[in-house]
């Protein structure tokens, strides 16, 4: 068998379909994207994600009390981080085709409605894409009341327009604030997964202030996993929540991220079981992340163009983002010769081709590989074995960072943030 590589200019694009086989996260510019944004708290650094070696961005606003109220700046910076700009038009959470750009979106504690409602319903149409597309999200006290679809207070529900919906479940308030609780651990919890928490099922003194819990009632959604219970024996005049649902779970379908959500306060702890906590929340949702996408089938001597934008709505011929891969599949016939992939990209940006039999193909695990710089590939074999092959783009030019007190301000390559074009074509005889 022959292998040529050839660097060379083209283009081309891909469809969003579900394949369900597991694959590594690879495919995403970071790991964790950390909304601290308006009526939230601005936390700036998640020890979990250190504890995790996970990569991270942040966006932090004023602080949500009175002495510090937002301000704004604080509104134009969420709005252009999340809603986009003319530079990136998907905001900083998607990719062109609206693919999740970062494997977990985590919300902190604050203002839930305050907060949903300063997102827009463009920017929680935004979160909700998100999820809906593979990424997960895990959410602390108001990043739980806003996964939810609405609140109950007695025997009332409120549906709630300003919250994302996407475990679409009822919250119930505790009323308890600034004070702490024992959480009880489910037998069968996946977080067990991660730690034994010290073998008693149970972990002490969790910061709680003004969470909620899952309402098992109206609205439960069968798909809900319980992690963890309440700790709180009843006391006289005040919410009974003793044994009611702290954190729980709901994965849609294979092609879907996770939720992971948690009524109380672990996420600033820097040690000891309450870290160990928030590290496995982390990882149930890393783990939940939607199965890898398929672009489409490429067809002998048919060249398939990857030139369009967000706005034209096409995902399956739109332009590939930062450190994203596009995934193509082929079926070659018995007795084919000659054969040859071409991969021609716009000048000035590095694009990556794979190959693999009958399994995605990523770096480090494909048959052939091409990652020399440059947006032009060849891949040039005399045969083949016959049956299904996956041929992957990367793209493996990405932005520059520079840390700001509000988070991280994007410079260099910032057009990779719209999508870099490109023509990818398979011949044989």
């Amino acid at each position: 068998m022959n292998i040529k590589i050839i660097i060379k200019p083209t283009i081309t694009f891909l469809l969003l379909i579900s394949i369900s086989l597991t694959v590594k996260p690879q495919g995403y510019y970071k790991d964790i994207f950390m909304d601290g944004g308006i009526k939230l708290t601005s936390m700036t650094r998640l020890p979990a994600a250190d504890l995790l070696n996970l990569t991270i961005e942040n966006f932090a606003s004023a602080r949500y009390n009175s002495t510090f109220p937002p301000t704004r700046l604080d509104s134009v910076r969420q709005n252009s981080l999340i809603t986009g700009t003319e530079e990136d038009l998907n905001g900083i959470l998607l990719y062109p085709d609206g693919a999740p750009r970062f494997r977990v979106l985590f919300t902190n504690g604050g203002k839930a409605s305050s907060h949903g409602g300063s997102l827009t319903e463009t920017g929680r149409d935004r979160y909700r894409t998100f999820v809906k597309n593979g990424g997960s999200y895990v959410g602390s006290c108001a990043g739980a009341y806003l996964s939810s679809a609405g609140t109950i207070n007695a025997d009332t529900v409120t549906m709630r327009e300003n919250y994302l919906g996407i475990w679409p479940g009822i919250t119930k308030g505790t009323l308890l604030n600034n004070s702490a609780t024992g959480l009880f651990i489910e037998k069968n919890s996946p977080l067990l997964k991660y730690s034994d928490f010290g073998g008693d099922l149970h972990i002490a003194d969790v910061r709680h202030n003004g969470g909620c819990f899952a309402f098992d009632g109206t609205m439960f959604p069968a798909e809900t996993e319980i992690l963890l219970r309440y700790d709180y024996p009843p006391v006289k005049g005040k919410r009974d929540f003793h044994r009611e649902i702290n954190a729980w779970a709901y994965k849609e379908s294979k092609s879907t991220g996770r939720v992971v959500v948690t009524g109380s306060h672990p996420e600033a702890v820097t040690s000891g079981e309450r870290l160990d906590l928030m590290a496995a929340l982390l990882s149930y949702g890393l783990d939940g992340n939607g199965t890898a996408l398929l672009k489409g089938e490429l067809q002998n001597g048919k060249t398939r163009e990857m030139h369009k934008g967000t706005a034209d709505n096409d995902p399956a011929y739109t332009m590939i983002g930062d450190r994203q891969y596009h995934h193509f599949r082929v079926e070659i016939p018995q007795n084919a010769e000659n054969i040859s992939v071409q991969l021609e990209g716009a000048n000035g940006y590095d694009l990556f081709l794979y190959m693999n039999k009958d399994d995605f193909a990523f770096r480090g695990e494909s048959d052939f590989t091409d990652i020399a710089t440059g947006p032009e590939k060849e891949f040039r074999f005399d045969r083949l074995e016959a049956g299904e092959w996956y041929i992957s783009v990367e793209c493996n030019t990405t932005v520059e960072t520079v840390k700001r007190d509000w988070g991280y301000e994007y410079t260099g390559k910032t057009d990779v943030l719209n999508g870099v074009p490109y023509n990818i074509v398979i011949y044989w005889d």
